[in-house]
């Protein structure tokens, strides 16, 4: 977590790539970097339509009601129109650069 300005922001690594969010859930404003950093569950043909867990390390969960959000897309899981800024990041160095 690092802060911006006014902005507090994740700052994610997701194989090798990096990824930033704001740390502001947009449901209710919970603090969503603060959440869970796992996977989540699929079923679906890929799965032979069983329960599998999938996209480790790919997802933030925020900690007030347990919505999922995509760290490479922002978007969240369970409803196509929740969603949250990213903002891009570049290495260069060893230094992480943020642009907002």
């Amino acid at each position: 977590m690092v802060r911006l300005g006014r902005i507090e922001v994740g700052v994610f690594n997701v194989d090798g790539e990096f990824y930033a969010l704001p740390n502001i859930c947009p449901h209710q404003f919970g603090p969503l970097c603060a959440g869970t950093v796992n996977g989540t569950t699929a079923c679906s043909a890929a799965t032979d339509w069983r329960f599998a867990w999938v996209r480790e390390g790919e997802i933030v969960t925020c900690p007030w009601h347990g919505i999922e959000f995509d760290i490479t897309t922002g978007k969240s899981l369970s409803s196509p129109r929740l969603r949250v800024r990213t903002y891009p990041v570049a290495v260069a160095d060893g230094q992480v650069t943020v642009t907002i």
